[in-house]
């Protein structure tokens, strides 16, 4: 296998197996709604074999940043069909990420709506709100019954990015958010079906991308999870809970026979990665996480030894919207501006220079 060669993940054919990671940047506005540069961004970074949009909530309690683009307006839809018709204009394939933020939220953030988590236990530390940086609240625990109605917020948003003319979705269930507080011991300290054991803890993302599957087609929905990331309060330190609580949501997700499983891990070619990809049974697409900048080498390496079926790269592919030519020629690279990764406007965003406007200037 080739770094550079098509893939096939379910339904969606991809040109080459260089994946733009889901990056929060910031600049939707108090609508939520993609505008013209974020269509822009999208557009100029279609060369990848497929974008991962940010994160996008699926309900407006689900919001976790300032600025972060939704999927429940009909609005935010449209802004969403801009984009997508963007980047299949350029050939490219692009999926949204749909994310609830879960307890990581503030009502200063959601609009004053409730912050919710699979138990009332805060993050301890503060957000960025509209009023500045403020401590995370306590969340209200979701009942059965509010759990399953934020599943059916997901199975909405999935079908509402399909409509508007999006490759599929890429259910987020990592970094410590909703999905993610639910598979975490540390964050879920229920005693009903969704929490203690870790088949229980594992129940309601399995639910959830069962919905979605069935709503869209298994073949256009991924799943990203971060197993032992240990980010905003989601612990997972004991290597054995992991196993087995990662090892029931994969099982049960085996037989849908989803697009990929994308896992954010520091050891993507280490044991639990691959045994959970062997579990799945399906395309895995692998990333270093956040830790380290995934490198070209690095990418290379994971699909030349077969550890991976495609590579997701955030930092790289945020400076160069022309990363797959850049890589495939060993062209040098432009350094990402991290200070302006989350600041406003164009700057650090869509202005990045490609090698023709090197050449040409």
């Amino acid at each position: 296998m080739d770094l550079f060669s098509p893939v096939t993940l379910g339904d969606i054919e991809l040109a080459n197996r260089i994946v733009m990671a889901p990056l929060t940047r910031m600049r939707s506005g108090a609508s939520g709604v993609p505008g013209d540069l974020v269509v822009e961004h999208y557009r100029q970074r279609a060369g990848v074999g497929l974008i991962i949009t940010e994160g996008t909530y699926p309900n407006h309690g689900g919001q976790a940043f300032v600025g972060q683009p939704g999927i429940v307006t009909d609005e935010q839809v449209e802004g969403w069909r801009r984009v997508a018709d963007a980047v299949h204009a350029r050939g490219g394939r692009i999926v949204l990420q749909v994310m609830h933020g879960g307890r990581v939220t503030h009502p200063d953030v959601n609009g004053g709506r409730r912050v919710v988590a699979p138990s009332a236990i805060a993050i301890d530390g503060e957000g960025h709100t509209e009023k500045g940086k403020q401590p995370y609240p306590v969340p209200h625990a979701l009942t059965v019954d509010e759990a399953r109605q934020t599943l059916q917020d997901f199975v909405s948003a999935s079908r509402r990015a399909v409509e508007a003319g999006l490759d599929g979705v890429e259910i987020h269930g990592a970094n410590g958010y909703l999905l993610h507080e639910f598979l975490s011991p540390a964050s879920n300290r229920r005693a009903d079906e969704y929490g203690g054991t870790p088949a229980n803890r594992a129940r309601f993302v399995v639910q959830v991308v069962t919905a979605v599957a069935a709503a869209i087609g298994a073949g256009k929905v991924g799943l990203r999870i971060s197993p032992e990331h240990n980010i905003q309060d989601a612990y997972e330190t004991d290597r054995d809970d992991v196993r087995a609580t990662y090892g029931a949501l994969v099982d049960q997700l085996r037989p849908l026979g989803l697009a990929y499983l994308s896992v954010l891990h520091s050891e993507p070619a280490g044991e639990l990665v691959q045994e959970l990809r062997e579990r799945f049974g399906g395309p895995l697409v692998a990333n270093s996480g956040f830790g380290s900048v995934t490198t070209r080498d690095e990418a290379v390496r994971l699909i030349e030894a077969a550890h991976a079926d495609a590579v997701a790269v955030g930092r790289a592919v945020i400076a160069n919207p022309d990363l797959v030519e850049r890589w495939q020629g060993e062209h040098p690279e432009n350094e990402p501006k991290a200070h302006l990764f989350y600041a406003p406007g164009a700057e650090g965003y869509t202005d990045y220079p490609t090698l023709e406007a090197r050449k040409a200037g």
